[in-house]
């Protein structure tokens, strides 16, 4: 029982759609990602709490103002992957990021067309916000 005489449903979920996470375990470890989705739940598959996470697989590189269009925007080109994750592997930031996902679900990532089409989407909105100049922090290296 907690304080107000209610019952406790176990954990509380912090990880809401939005919420930028670091990805702990993995080929993806380092890495920074957002929530696209939160399953707290275990489901019959997935027998743990898991978020649906789309990430930046490889950052873009730096650019100078000498540099022409044509090697700006390939240095400005942003690798991404999307995967469901254990709650465990990941490390809450305190930043969330404002880009709308919900298009994507856990089902797109078992075909593997709808899956390179999700991650398409996601690398255009990710390569859009990095463009634009806004959130630069989420689109450098975690230096560790």
């Amino acid at each position: 029982m907690s304080k107000r005489g209610k019952k406790s449903s176990g954990k509380q979920s912090f990880l809401k759609a939005g919420k930028v996470v670091i990805v702990l375990r993995g080929r993806y470890a380092g890495k920074k990602a957002v929530v696209v989705q939160n399953f707290g739940a275990p489901t019959k598959d997935r027998p743990y709490a898991h978020c649906l996470i789309a990430g930046i697989e490889e950052y873009p590189l730096r650019v100078k103002r000498s540099m022409g269009k044509k090697k700006i925007a390939k240095r400005s080109r942003i690798r991404t992957f999307v995967k469901v994750v254990n709650q465990n592997h990941l490390m809450p930031t305190r930043y969330g990021l404002d880009i709308p996902l919900k298009q994507i679900t856990d089902k797109d990532l078992t075909d593997p067309e709808q899956r390179k089409a999700a991650e398409g989407m996601v690398r255009r909105k990710f390569e859009d916000r990095y463009n634009s100049g806004r959130n630069g922090w989420f689109f450098s290296k975690l230096r560790f």
